[in-house]
């Protein structure tokens, strides 16, 4: 038991130095990437799957009302 508090108390002291070291800048890396025409596709193909399923709906709606005249 005193051992597991002892390496829980270690890991803790140790840890925050461990994160506190100088970040890596990914700036000259991330900065030529352009995500905009991926965002356009993506909303692009959610906006026609949504429109579809409100057509499917639309014609089941129809349906239903057409079987109950």
């Amino acid at each position: 038991m005193l051992k597991k508090l002892f390496a829980t108390a270690a890991v803790a002291v140790t840890a925050p130095a461990v994160f506190a070291a100088d970040p890596v800048d990914y700036s000259t890396l991330t900065s030529s990437l352009d995500f905009s025409t991926v965002a356009t596709g993506a909303l692009a193909i959610g906006a026609a799957v949504i429109g579809m399923y409100a057509a499917i709906k639309g014609v089941k709606i129809v349906i239903g009302m057409v079987k109950s005249a």
